[in-house]
Parts: structure tokens; C-alpha cells; sequence
């Protein structure tokens, strides 16, 4: 997915490279990445950081190296502990999606006086930080997914929300915009809201849950990337594919198998490789003293059974 961008790249830092200092091939960089929690998006992001940092070494000569350190579950607590011990180490710079802008600002307010660059998926809730963010407009790609779950239910119907983390902007985020679509068309009511906390199984559990209470549902929206993989399961289990529609948020490679199976309708997705790969590049930029766009978007795309094919 990453390879239309590469030349463009090569260009680039083929030109910093001339400009970097003149020791640059011995030096050494480390950047490290804390995602929310262990989750196959995040995989995707890792993928991309990793592949920034070998096309980097490539390009230069210097060594970089990309530190992945996930906490096991949607705790504010241990993404600080992570985060300070991160900061103890003194990487060049810290990459991170905040689990709560509001728990984590001590931790990341702690990064920026020891003068440690900080960038992150999203800002909402930390403006005033003035963060590098590399992201998407996550109204935007939840709106999409709505629009498409309103068509497919003829402006009409019961429909079901599923929260990621809760405390999560981007998740909020996405869920909020949902339900203002469907506020604009009278016929279709949400009937119910479940949270999985970025968790499959959880997703699973609430949707055969929610599914069992409304046995009038007719449609879902998640508002992460574990969300369509647990309702999809639950759907499937409860013998309801095609009946129960479903549109679904990103792309992990179990979201498509169940588009292609028809469980799915539909995916709005962002691009997590390439979010992960331009978090690296930027990063690096920014320790070889160049400024950085404030905002890179990565962009989203829409998947369903027409280009499902080109994604797997």
C-alpha cells in the first residue's frame, strides 16, 4: 500500500539527506510508539513505523530503530506507566494514541519539558499542547459508514451503536457522529449502545447481548476496529447475516473476510500502515531540526464488495 508513496518519499529525504548534519550515517535514532493497547490496527501502525525506519537507514545510512511497546489492556494507568518509563529513556521522539486526553496530559506535559518530541493519532481534548498529528477526520469516516447503514436500511429501521473505549476522543468521536446522522432521519432509531473497550470478544459478548434485547434490530455501526469483527461474529452465530446489516469501521484483515463472506456490507477505513509510516518520517524530520506540518491526513477509503478485492 505504501509503495505509490515511496519515490515521492525517496525524493525528500534524498534532499534532507544533503542537508542533514555531516555525521549523520553514525548516528542513531530511536523513536518509541505506544498504542492504546495490543490490537491488530495497531499491528498495521507498527508495520508501517517499522518500514519508514528501514527506508530511512536506507536512504542515509543512520540506524533507526522503532520501540512498540503496547499496554495488554484499555488502561489509562499502564499507557502512563509506559509512557514514563519511555521518557526515563530519552528517545528522540514519543508516538501515541492517549486513552484519555485528560488522564494522560500529566504524563505527556512531563515528555515536552524534558524536551522529548511527542506526536499523536489525536488531539481533541490536548489543543493546547500543539501536537503533531497524523490522523484523519474521524466525523468524516464515521458519517460515511452511517450514510451507507441509513441507505441500506431505506432511511428506516432500529440500529445499534458499539463504543470502543469510551474515554477515547477519537472513539467518542466517531460514535457521536453516527448518532447525529441517524438524528437526521425520523425513521431510524438507536435502540441501544454497547462498549467493548477496543475488544473483540467483548464486541462479540455485547452484540449477541444487545441483539437478544432487540430482537427487532436491523442494523449496526462500531466506532472502532474491534467492533465490526465482534458484531459480525455475534450476527453470524445468531444466523442473521444479510438480515442484520452492518457497516463497518477500518480494515483489519477479519473485517474483510466477513465483507467478502457478506456478513458486512461495508467498511469506512483508515490507513493505519501509512499513518505509522508518516509518524516515523516526521519524527525524523523533526530531530534533524526541519519543521513539520502541524496536521498530515492520511486519509480513509470505502470498502465494500465492489473493490474488496484491491484491499486483501
Amino acid at each position: 500500500m505504501l509503495r505509490n508513496v515511496l519515490w515521492v518519499l525517496s525524493l525528500a529525504l534524498g534532499a534532507m539527506s544533503t542537508t542533514a548534519h555531516a555525521d549523520d550515517a553514525q548516528r542513531q535514532y530511536r523513536f518509541v510508539v505506544v498504542p492504546k493497547v495490543v490490537h491488530p490496527w495497531f499491528d498495521q501502525l507498527n508495520e508501517g513505523a517499522q518500514e519508514a525506519a528501514r527506508e530511512i537507514q536506507r536512504l542515509t545510512g543512520a540506524e533507526v530503530t522503532v520501540q512498540y511497546t503496547a499496554p495488554q489492556s484499555a488502561s489509562v494507568a499502564e499507557q502512563n506507566q509506559i509512557l514514563e518509563r519511555a521518557i526515563a529513556t530519552r528517545p528522540d521522539a514519543i508516538i501515541t494514541d492517549l486513552l484519555d486526553p485528560t488522564g494522560n496530559r500529566a504524563v505527556i506535559r512531563e515528555a515536552l519539558e524534558q524536551e522529548i518530541p511527542v506526536s499523536v493519532i489525536d488531539d481533541k481534548g490536548i489543543e493546547d499542547m500543539h501536537l503533531p498529528v497524523v490522523g484523519s477526520d474521524y466525523c468524516t469516516q464515521a458519517m460515511v459508514a452511517a450514510e451507507r447503514l441509513v441507505e441500506l436500511l431505506d432511511g428506516k429501521g432500529n440500529v445499534a451503536i458499539m463504543m470502543g473505549v469510551p474515554t477515547a476522543s477519537n472513539h467518542a468521536q466517531r460514535a457521536e457522529c453516527s448518532r447525529a446522522v441517524f438524528d437526521r432521519h425520523p425513521d431510524i432509531e438507536v435502540v441501544a449502545t454497547g462498549v467493548d473497550n477496543d475488544s473483540i470478544s467483548t464486541a462479540q459478548n455485547q452484540a449477541a447481548a444487545i441483539m437478544q434485547a432487540h430482537p427487532e434490530l436491523d442494523g449496526w455501526i462500531p466506532s472502532n476496529a474491534a467492533g465490526p469483527i465482534g458484531i459480525g461474529q455475534a450476527v453470524k452465530e445468531a444466523g442473521k447475516a444479510g438480515e442484520i446489516k452492518i457497516v463497518g469501521i477500518d480494515d483489519l484483515n477479519q473485517t474483510l473476510s466477513l465483507i467478502q463472506e457478506g456478513v458486512i456490507d461495508s467498511t469506512s477505513a483508515l490507513r493505519p500502515r501509512l499513518m505509522g509510516y508518516w509518524f516515523i518520517i516526521s519524527a525524523w524530520q523533526r530531530a534533524n531540526g526541519a519543521e513539520v506540518p502541524e496536521y498530515i491526513d492520511t486519509g480513509h477509503v470505502f470498502i465494500d464488495q465492489d473493490n474488496i478485492e484491491d484491499y486483501l
